[in-house]
Protein backbone atom coordinates (compact mmCIF):
# COMPACT_ATOMS: atom_id res chain seq x y z
CA UNK A 1 0.00 0.00 0.00
CA UNK A 2 0.78 3.58 -0.80
CA UNK A 3 -1.25 5.31 2.19
CA UNK A 4 1.29 4.44 5.43
CA UNK A 5 -1.35 6.84 7.62
CA UNK A 6 -4.75 7.79 6.89
CA UNK A 7 -6.32 10.56 9.09
CA UNK A 8 -9.38 12.69 8.85
CA UNK A 9 -7.10 15.64 7.83
CA UNK A 10 -5.48 13.66 4.48
CA UNK A 11 -2.67 10.97 4.23
CA UNK A 12 0.77 10.14 4.29
CA UNK A 13 1.59 8.62 1.11
CA UNK A 14 4.41 6.44 0.10
CA UNK A 15 5.18 7.30 -3.66
CA UNK A 16 7.99 4.52 -4.21
CA UNK A 17 6.06 1.63 -2.42
CA UNK A 18 3.25 2.49 -4.89
CA UNK A 19 5.51 2.01 -7.96
CA UNK A 20 6.87 -1.35 -6.69
CA UNK A 21 4.17 -2.60 -5.37
CA UNK A 22 4.00 -6.11 -7.03
CA UNK A 23 7.46 -5.33 -8.40
CA UNK A 24 7.83 -6.20 -12.04
CA UNK A 25 9.09 -10.06 -11.75
CA UNK A 26 10.81 -10.77 -15.01
CA UNK A 27 9.91 -14.24 -16.61
CA UNK A 28 10.78 -14.23 -20.03
CA UNK A 29 9.72 -17.34 -22.18
CA UNK A 30 13.09 -19.47 -23.74
CA UNK A 31 10.32 -19.30 -27.11
CA UNK A 32 10.66 -15.57 -27.37
CA UNK A 33 13.90 -14.40 -25.29
CA UNK A 34 15.05 -10.51 -24.57
CA UNK A 35 16.08 -9.12 -28.22
CA UNK A 36 19.05 -7.27 -28.00
CA UNK A 37 20.42 -3.97 -29.82
CA UNK A 38 21.55 -5.75 -32.60
CA UNK A 39 17.98 -7.11 -33.21
CA UNK A 40 16.21 -4.31 -34.00
CA UNK A 41 15.60 -3.05 -36.98
CA UNK A 42 15.69 0.43 -38.37
CA UNK A 43 12.49 1.78 -39.92
CA UNK A 44 14.23 5.13 -41.33
CA UNK A 45 16.95 5.89 -43.52
CA UNK A 46 16.83 9.64 -43.43
CA UNK A 47 19.95 10.51 -42.52
CA UNK A 48 18.51 13.99 -39.86
CA UNK A 49 16.34 11.47 -38.47
CA UNK A 50 18.41 8.04 -37.78
CA UNK A 51 19.41 9.25 -34.64
CA UNK A 52 15.89 9.17 -33.76
CA UNK A 53 13.88 6.25 -35.79
CA UNK A 54 16.44 4.10 -34.91
CA UNK A 55 14.03 1.08 -34.41
CA UNK A 56 10.76 -1.33 -34.14
CA UNK A 57 9.63 -1.73 -30.92
CA UNK A 58 9.84 -5.71 -29.65
CA UNK A 59 7.95 -6.51 -26.88
CA UNK A 60 9.03 -8.95 -23.74
CA UNK A 61 6.96 -10.37 -21.52
CA UNK A 62 7.51 -10.15 -17.54
CA UNK A 63 5.57 -11.05 -14.70
CA UNK A 64 4.48 -9.50 -11.36
CA UNK A 65 3.29 -12.22 -9.54
CA UNK A 66 4.60 -13.12 -6.05
CA UNK A 67 5.99 -16.47 -6.80
CA UNK A 68 7.08 -18.26 -10.21
CA UNK A 69 7.95 -21.59 -10.34
CA UNK A 70 11.94 -22.49 -10.45
CA UNK A 71 12.39 -23.90 -14.03
CA UNK A 72 16.12 -24.37 -15.30
CA UNK A 73 14.46 -22.75 -18.53
CA UNK A 74 13.21 -19.51 -16.76
CA UNK A 75 15.35 -16.36 -15.72
CA UNK A 76 13.72 -14.87 -12.50
CA UNK A 77 14.72 -10.58 -11.77
CA UNK A 78 12.97 -8.28 -10.23
CA UNK A 79 12.84 -4.55 -11.43
CA UNK A 80 12.51 -2.14 -8.58
CA UNK A 81 12.60 1.73 -9.05
CA UNK A 82 15.55 3.23 -7.84
CA UNK A 83 15.16 4.19 -4.28
CA UNK A 84 17.82 7.26 -3.64
CA UNK A 85 15.08 9.29 -6.31
CA UNK A 86 13.43 9.38 -3.02
CA UNK A 87 16.64 10.61 -0.78
CA UNK A 88 15.04 13.76 0.51
CA UNK A 89 17.15 13.89 3.57
CA UNK A 90 17.57 17.64 3.70
CA UNK A 91 15.38 20.97 2.70
CA UNK A 92 15.36 22.52 -0.51
CA UNK A 93 15.45 20.75 -3.38
CA UNK A 94 17.24 22.59 -5.57
CA UNK A 95 20.43 22.56 -7.93
CA UNK A 96 23.66 22.87 -6.26
CA UNK A 97 24.36 26.43 -7.35
CA UNK A 98 21.39 27.68 -5.88
CA UNK A 99 21.02 25.72 -2.59
CA UNK A 100 23.92 27.79 -0.96
CA UNK A 101 22.67 31.00 -1.92
CA UNK A 102 19.45 29.79 -0.72
CA UNK A 103 20.77 28.13 2.91
CA UNK A 104 21.86 31.94 3.12
CA UNK A 105 18.41 33.27 3.19
CA UNK A 106 16.56 30.60 4.66
CA UNK A 107 14.95 30.69 8.18
CA UNK A 108 13.82 26.84 7.75
CA UNK A 109 14.13 25.39 11.26
CA UNK A 110 17.43 24.18 13.32
CA UNK A 111 21.05 23.65 12.27
CA UNK A 112 23.92 21.81 13.57
CA UNK A 113 21.43 21.33 16.43
CA UNK A 114 20.89 24.50 16.97
CA UNK A 115 17.45 25.74 18.77
CA UNK A 116 16.74 22.65 19.55
CA UNK A 117 14.97 23.64 22.47
CA UNK A 118 12.24 25.67 20.51
CA UNK A 119 9.86 24.85 18.28
CA UNK A 120 10.14 24.60 14.43
CA UNK A 121 7.94 25.88 11.97
CA UNK A 122 7.86 22.38 10.33
CA UNK A 123 6.08 21.04 13.50
CA UNK A 124 5.02 23.54 15.43
CA UNK A 125 3.95 26.44 13.76
CA UNK A 126 5.64 29.84 12.59
CA UNK A 127 6.30 32.33 14.90
CA UNK A 128 5.66 34.84 12.20
CA UNK A 129 2.63 37.09 11.84
CA UNK A 130 1.32 38.41 8.65
CA UNK A 131 3.52 41.37 8.67
CA UNK A 132 6.49 39.50 9.61
CA UNK A 133 5.76 37.38 6.44
CA UNK A 134 5.48 40.35 3.65
CA UNK A 135 9.18 41.38 5.49
CA UNK A 136 10.53 38.31 5.20
CA UNK A 137 9.72 37.73 1.97
CA UNK A 138 11.08 41.26 0.67
CA UNK A 139 14.49 40.88 2.62
CA UNK A 140 15.10 37.14 0.73
CA UNK A 141 14.30 38.52 -2.56
CA UNK A 142 16.12 41.61 -2.04
CA UNK A 143 13.71 43.67 -4.25
CA UNK A 144 14.79 46.76 -5.76
CA UNK A 145 10.99 47.73 -5.41
CA UNK A 146 9.14 48.06 -1.78
CA UNK A 147 5.90 47.48 -3.18
CA UNK A 148 4.53 43.98 -4.29
CA UNK A 149 2.83 43.05 -7.72
CA UNK A 150 -0.83 42.62 -7.57
CA UNK A 151 -0.24 38.29 -8.69
CA UNK A 152 2.13 38.26 -5.15
CA UNK A 153 -0.09 40.11 -3.10
CA UNK A 154 -2.88 37.72 -4.39
CA UNK A 155 -0.69 34.69 -3.70
CA UNK A 156 0.35 35.99 -0.01
CA UNK A 157 -3.87 36.46 0.61
CA UNK A 158 -4.31 32.74 -0.68
CA UNK A 159 -1.36 31.63 1.43
CA UNK A 160 -2.02 33.35 4.53
CA UNK A 161 -6.06 31.64 3.93
CA UNK A 162 -4.82 27.59 3.45
CA UNK A 163 -1.59 28.13 6.10
CA UNK A 164 -3.19 27.10 9.07
CA UNK A 165 -4.58 24.39 7.55
CA UNK A 166 -1.33 22.90 5.46
CA UNK A 167 0.50 23.66 9.13
CA UNK A 168 -1.38 21.45 11.06
CA UNK A 169 -2.71 18.92 9.01
CA UNK A 170 1.16 18.22 7.82
CA UNK A 171 1.98 18.15 11.85
CA UNK A 172 -0.32 15.47 12.41
CA UNK A 173 0.23 12.90 9.65
CA UNK A 174 4.20 13.95 10.21
CA UNK A 175 3.40 12.72 14.15
CA UNK A 176 2.40 9.83 12.87
CA UNK A 177 4.73 8.78 10.90
CA UNK A 178 7.61 9.59 13.07
CA UNK A 179 5.58 7.03 15.61
CA UNK A 180 5.73 4.12 12.95
CA UNK A 181 9.27 4.87 12.24
CA UNK A 182 8.40 5.86 8.51
CA UNK A 183 9.93 9.39 9.17
CA UNK A 184 12.84 9.30 10.91
CA UNK A 185 15.22 11.66 12.42
CA UNK A 186 18.08 11.93 9.97
CA UNK A 187 21.85 10.12 10.74
CA UNK A 188 24.98 11.87 10.22
CA UNK A 189 25.48 9.50 7.53
CA UNK A 190 22.41 10.95 5.75
CA UNK A 191 22.79 14.46 6.98
CA UNK A 192 25.83 14.59 4.68
CA UNK A 193 24.55 13.05 1.62
CA UNK A 194 23.86 15.78 -1.05
CA UNK A 195 20.05 15.81 -2.65
CA UNK A 196 20.42 13.66 -6.09
CA UNK A 197 20.33 16.03 -8.90
CA UNK A 198 19.92 13.79 -12.17
CA UNK A 199 20.47 14.44 -15.76
CA UNK A 200 18.00 13.37 -18.20
CA UNK A 201 17.80 9.58 -19.43
CA UNK A 202 19.00 9.16 -22.94
CA UNK A 203 15.36 9.31 -24.77
CA UNK A 204 13.89 11.57 -27.17
CA UNK A 205 10.16 10.57 -27.02
CA UNK A 206 9.07 14.63 -27.23
CA UNK A 207 10.98 14.80 -30.72
CA UNK A 208 9.09 11.80 -31.61
CA UNK A 209 6.20 13.38 -31.30
CA UNK A 210 7.25 16.47 -33.64
CA UNK A 211 8.79 13.94 -35.73
CA UNK A 212 5.73 12.32 -36.15
CA UNK A 213 3.69 14.86 -37.61
CA UNK A 214 6.14 14.51 -41.18
CA UNK A 215 5.27 10.39 -41.43
CA UNK A 216 3.06 9.79 -44.12
CA UNK A 217 -0.78 9.79 -42.72
CA UNK A 218 -2.35 6.82 -42.37
CA UNK A 219 -5.50 5.21 -45.16
CA UNK A 220 -9.11 5.32 -42.51
CA UNK A 221 -9.26 1.91 -43.85
CA UNK A 222 -6.15 0.70 -42.43
CA UNK A 223 -7.10 2.63 -38.79
CA UNK A 224 -7.18 0.05 -35.53
CA UNK A 225 -8.16 1.76 -32.25
CA UNK A 226 -5.64 -0.09 -30.62
CA UNK A 227 -2.92 -2.60 -30.58
CA UNK A 228 -1.69 -5.04 -27.77
CA UNK A 229 1.39 -5.95 -26.97
CA UNK A 230 2.39 -9.80 -26.51
CA UNK A 231 5.46 -11.91 -27.12
CA UNK A 232 5.31 -12.22 -30.54
CA UNK A 233 4.66 -8.59 -31.94
CA UNK A 234 7.19 -6.13 -33.23
CA UNK A 235 5.39 -2.46 -33.44
CA UNK A 236 6.89 0.17 -35.52
CA UNK A 237 6.75 4.38 -34.52
CA UNK A 238 4.06 4.68 -36.82
CA UNK A 239 2.05 2.20 -35.73
CA UNK A 240 2.80 3.76 -31.57
CA UNK A 241 1.86 7.32 -32.15
CA UNK A 242 -1.40 6.18 -34.23
CA UNK A 243 -3.46 3.96 -31.65
CA UNK A 244 -3.35 3.31 -28.27
CA UNK A 245 -1.07 0.51 -27.06
CA UNK A 246 -2.41 -2.06 -24.35
CA UNK A 247 -1.07 -4.36 -21.66
CA UNK A 248 -4.01 -6.87 -21.23
CA UNK A 249 -2.13 -9.13 -19.10
CA UNK A 250 -0.78 -9.40 -16.09
CA UNK A 251 2.41 -9.18 -16.65
CA UNK A 252 4.82 -6.04 -17.40
CA UNK A 253 6.14 -6.02 -20.62
CA UNK A 254 9.40 -4.54 -22.10
CA UNK A 255 9.56 -2.70 -25.12
CA UNK A 256 12.38 -1.31 -27.31
CA UNK A 257 11.80 1.99 -28.47
CA UNK A 258 14.39 3.90 -30.36
CA UNK A 259 17.48 2.45 -28.99
CA UNK A 260 15.95 2.82 -25.18
CA UNK A 261 14.04 -0.03 -23.39
CA UNK A 262 10.93 0.87 -21.21
CA UNK A 263 8.82 -0.87 -18.70
CA UNK A 264 4.90 -1.16 -19.14
CA UNK A 265 3.35 -2.43 -16.23
CA UNK A 266 0.31 -4.70 -16.10
CA UNK A 267 -2.87 -3.63 -17.29
CA UNK A 268 -2.08 -0.28 -18.70
CA UNK A 269 -2.91 1.37 -21.85
CA UNK A 270 -0.97 4.41 -23.17
CA UNK A 271 -0.86 6.69 -26.12
CA UNK A 272 2.63 8.45 -27.31
CA UNK A 273 1.25 11.83 -28.79
CA UNK A 274 1.24 15.46 -28.31
CA UNK A 275 -1.51 17.71 -28.17
CA UNK A 276 -2.09 18.06 -31.34
CA UNK A 277 -2.68 14.17 -31.91
CA UNK A 278 -5.29 13.45 -29.60
CA UNK A 279 -7.18 11.80 -32.26
CA UNK A 280 -6.55 8.40 -31.58
CA UNK A 281 -7.31 8.62 -27.97
CA UNK A 282 -10.73 9.69 -28.92
CA UNK A 283 -10.77 6.84 -31.55
CA UNK A 284 -9.98 4.69 -28.95
CA UNK A 285 -14.51 5.35 -27.80
CA UNK A 286 -13.63 4.66 -23.95
CA UNK A 287 -15.32 7.38 -21.07
CA UNK A 288 -13.55 7.69 -18.41
CA UNK A 289 -14.78 8.23 -14.65
CA UNK A 290 -11.81 9.83 -13.60
CA UNK A 291 -8.93 12.05 -15.26
CA UNK A 292 -6.06 13.70 -14.01
CA UNK A 293 -4.53 16.33 -15.48
CA UNK A 294 -1.23 17.70 -14.93
CA UNK A 295 -0.84 20.65 -17.80
CA UNK A 296 2.79 22.10 -18.90
CA UNK A 297 2.05 25.45 -17.46
CA UNK A 298 3.49 28.42 -18.31
CA UNK A 299 5.95 30.04 -15.80
CA UNK A 300 9.17 31.76 -15.36
CA UNK A 301 11.01 28.76 -14.36
CA UNK A 302 10.25 26.37 -17.14
CA UNK A 303 11.08 29.36 -19.69
CA UNK A 304 14.78 28.71 -17.64
CA UNK A 305 14.65 25.79 -17.71
CA UNK A 306 14.12 24.65 -20.97
CA UNK A 307 13.03 21.26 -19.21
CA UNK A 308 9.70 21.02 -21.49
CA UNK A 309 7.53 22.67 -23.85
CA UNK A 310 4.61 24.87 -22.23
CA UNK A 311 0.88 25.51 -23.17
CA UNK A 312 -0.90 28.54 -23.15
CA UNK A 313 -4.38 28.72 -21.10
CA UNK A 314 -6.10 28.81 -25.13
CA UNK A 315 -4.20 25.48 -25.82
CA UNK A 316 -5.43 23.87 -22.18
CA UNK A 317 -8.93 24.59 -22.91
CA UNK A 318 -9.13 22.46 -26.48
CA UNK A 319 -8.25 19.54 -24.61
CA UNK A 320 -11.61 17.19 -25.39
CA UNK A 321 -12.98 17.05 -22.17
CA UNK A 322 -16.34 16.40 -22.89
CA UNK A 323 -15.61 14.02 -25.62
CA UNK A 324 -13.71 11.63 -23.10
CA UNK A 325 -15.32 11.84 -19.83
CA UNK A 326 -18.15 9.79 -18.69
CA UNK A 327 -21.20 10.96 -16.79
CA UNK A 328 -20.34 12.53 -13.64
CA UNK A 329 -16.95 12.25 -14.33
CA UNK A 330 -14.18 12.93 -11.28
CA UNK A 331 -11.95 16.02 -13.00
CA UNK A 332 -8.28 16.45 -11.11
CA UNK A 333 -6.19 19.20 -12.27
CA UNK A 334 -2.27 19.65 -10.75
CA UNK A 335 -2.13 23.80 -10.47
CA UNK A 336 1.59 25.33 -9.63
CA UNK A 337 1.55 28.18 -6.88
CA UNK A 338 0.52 31.22 -9.34
CA UNK A 339 -3.09 32.91 -8.51
CA UNK A 340 -3.31 33.46 -11.91
CA UNK A 341 -3.31 29.74 -13.24
CA UNK A 342 -5.28 28.88 -10.25
CA UNK A 343 -8.21 31.16 -11.19
CA UNK A 344 -8.12 30.18 -14.78
CA UNK A 345 -8.95 26.70 -13.91
CA UNK A 346 -11.87 27.38 -11.90
CA UNK A 347 -13.14 30.22 -13.16
CA UNK A 348 -12.33 29.54 -17.10
CA UNK A 349 -11.03 26.11 -17.59
CA UNK A 350 -14.15 23.87 -15.51
CA UNK A 351 -17.07 25.59 -16.62
CA UNK A 352 -15.94 25.83 -20.21
CA UNK A 353 -15.69 21.92 -20.01
CA UNK A 354 -19.20 21.57 -18.09
CA UNK A 355 -17.04 20.49 -14.70
CA UNK A 356 -18.15 22.09 -11.25
CA UNK A 357 -15.36 23.02 -8.90
CA UNK A 358 -16.00 20.93 -5.41
CA UNK A 359 -12.92 21.31 -3.68
CA UNK A 360 -9.00 22.20 -3.37
CA UNK A 361 -6.34 19.75 -1.99
CA UNK A 362 -2.93 20.15 -1.40
CA UNK A 363 0.12 18.19 -2.13
CA UNK A 364 2.81 19.19 0.71
CA UNK A 365 6.12 17.59 0.23
CA UNK A 366 8.18 16.78 3.14
CA UNK A 367 11.76 15.58 3.77
CA UNK A 368 12.38 12.22 5.18
CA UNK A 369 12.65 13.53 8.76
CA UNK A 370 8.75 15.39 8.67
CA UNK A 371 10.57 18.71 7.74
CA UNK A 372 8.87 20.94 4.95
CA UNK A 373 11.12 20.80 1.62
CA UNK A 374 11.14 24.45 1.28
CA UNK A 375 9.98 26.54 4.55
CA UNK A 376 6.30 27.39 4.48
CA UNK A 377 6.94 31.25 4.81
CA UNK A 378 9.43 31.09 1.39
CA UNK A 379 8.27 33.86 -1.03
CA UNK A 380 10.93 31.36 -3.70
CA UNK A 381 8.68 28.43 -3.78
CA UNK A 382 5.93 27.23 -1.76
CA UNK A 383 6.03 23.20 -0.41
CA UNK A 384 2.94 22.15 -1.37
CA UNK A 385 1.31 22.29 -4.89
CA UNK A 386 -2.61 22.55 -5.15
CA UNK A 387 -4.94 20.07 -6.50
CA UNK A 388 -8.53 21.61 -7.84
CA UNK A 389 -10.91 18.49 -8.27
CA UNK A 390 -14.45 19.09 -9.85
CA UNK A 391 -17.11 16.42 -11.12
CA UNK A 392 -18.59 16.93 -14.97
CA UNK A 393 -22.04 17.79 -14.69
CA UNK A 394 -24.83 15.97 -15.64
CA UNK A 395 -27.79 16.48 -17.76
CA UNK A 396 -31.32 17.64 -15.70
CA UNK A 397 -32.43 14.20 -17.69
CA UNK A 398 -29.83 11.85 -16.40
CA UNK A 399 -30.96 9.53 -13.75
CA UNK A 400 -27.88 8.76 -10.85
CA UNK A 401 -25.94 5.75 -11.05
CA UNK A 402 -26.21 3.18 -8.29
CA UNK A 403 -22.35 2.91 -8.61
CA UNK A 404 -22.46 6.69 -8.20
CA UNK A 405 -24.42 6.54 -5.15
CA UNK A 406 -22.12 4.55 -3.37
CA UNK A 407 -19.22 6.52 -3.36
CA UNK A 408 -18.08 8.94 -0.78
CA UNK A 409 -18.89 12.92 -1.81
CA UNK A 410 -15.65 14.52 -2.42
CA UNK A 411 -14.07 16.42 1.28
CA UNK A 412 -13.77 20.09 0.17
CA UNK A 413 -10.05 20.39 1.69
CA UNK A 414 -7.67 17.11 2.02
CA UNK A 415 -3.95 16.97 2.47
CA UNK A 416 -1.70 14.65 0.62
CA UNK A 417 1.73 14.59 2.08
CA UNK A 418 4.72 12.54 1.07
CA UNK A 419 8.73 12.66 0.49
CA UNK A 420 8.56 13.80 -3.44
CA UNK A 421 10.44 12.00 -6.04
CA UNK A 422 13.64 14.17 -7.03
CA UNK A 423 12.93 13.82 -10.91
CA UNK A 424 11.00 16.47 -12.25
CA UNK A 425 7.20 16.70 -12.14
CA UNK A 426 7.06 12.83 -10.88
CA UNK A 427 3.72 13.66 -9.14
CA UNK A 428 2.51 11.16 -6.63
CA UNK A 429 0.20 8.37 -7.43
CA UNK A 430 -3.43 9.21 -6.87
CA UNK A 431 -5.09 5.46 -7.43
CA UNK A 432 -5.17 4.62 -3.64
CA UNK A 433 -6.70 8.23 -2.25
CA UNK A 434 -9.21 8.32 -4.51
CA UNK A 435 -10.29 4.59 -3.56
CA UNK A 436 -13.50 6.22 -1.29
CA UNK A 437 -14.62 8.51 -3.98
CA UNK A 438 -15.04 6.58 -7.07
CA UNK A 439 -16.92 3.23 -8.09
CA UNK A 440 -14.33 0.07 -7.95
CA UNK A 441 -14.65 -0.56 -11.89
CA UNK A 442 -13.52 3.10 -12.40
CA UNK A 443 -12.03 3.82 -16.16
CA UNK A 444 -9.09 6.31 -15.48
CA UNK A 445 -7.42 8.56 -17.44
CA UNK A 446 -3.76 10.72 -17.21
CA UNK A 447 -2.85 13.60 -19.50
CA UNK A 448 0.07 14.65 -20.12
CA UNK A 449 1.54 11.85 -18.03
CA UNK A 450 5.01 10.73 -17.13
CA UNK A 451 4.33 7.15 -15.95
CA UNK A 452 2.40 4.75 -16.41
CA UNK A 453 0.10 2.83 -13.65
CA UNK A 454 -1.52 -0.81 -13.52
CA UNK A 455 -5.18 -0.02 -14.20
CA UNK A 456 -5.04 3.06 -15.69
CA UNK A 457 -4.89 4.60 -19.55
CA UNK A 458 -2.20 7.11 -19.55
CA UNK A 459 -1.18 10.15 -22.74
CA UNK A 460 0.96 12.34 -22.81
CA UNK A 461 4.17 13.25 -25.25
CA UNK A 462 6.62 11.83 -22.44
CA UNK A 463 4.31 9.31 -21.54
CA UNK A 464 7.02 6.83 -21.37
CA UNK A 465 9.81 8.61 -19.81
CA UNK A 466 9.98 7.60 -16.29
CA UNK A 467 9.70 3.91 -17.32
CA UNK A 468 13.08 4.04 -18.68
CA UNK A 469 14.70 1.28 -17.52
CA UNK A 470 17.89 2.95 -15.92
CA UNK A 471 15.25 4.42 -13.44
CA UNK A 472 14.72 0.68 -12.10
CA UNK A 473 17.59 -1.74 -11.07
CA UNK A 474 17.30 -5.21 -11.93
CA UNK A 475 17.32 -7.26 -8.20
CA UNK A 476 18.11 -10.85 -8.40
CA UNK A 477 14.66 -13.41 -7.19
CA UNK A 478 15.79 -15.89 -4.92
CA UNK A 479 12.86 -17.41 -4.46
Amino acid sequence: MSVVHQLSVGWLLDHLSFINKGGYQVCPSCEYPVPSASDVAPVSSTPAKEDLVASSIVATTYSTGTSVEKTEATLKTKYVFREEFFHVFKPHIVSASQEMSQQESSDAGPKNGKDNGNETEQHKGAKNSDGDSIASARKKRKRKYSAFNQGELDALEYHAKIRGLILEGTRCLIQEGLKSCFLHPVSEKQSSIKNLVTGHVGCALAELCEMAKDFPSINENDHRPAQIIDEETSITEQDLLSCVTENNTDYAKIIHLMGQKYLVPPKSRFLLSDISCLQPLLNYENKYDVIVIDPPWQNKSVKRSNRYSHLSSWQIKQIPIPELAAPNCLVVTWVTNRQKHLRFVKDELYPHWSVKTLAEWHWVKITKSGEFVFPLESSHKKPYEVLVLGKVQRSVDLPLRKSDMEVLPIPEHKLIVSVPCILHSHKPPLTEILTEYIKPDAECLELFARYLQPGWTSWGNEVLKFQHIDYFIALQNEN
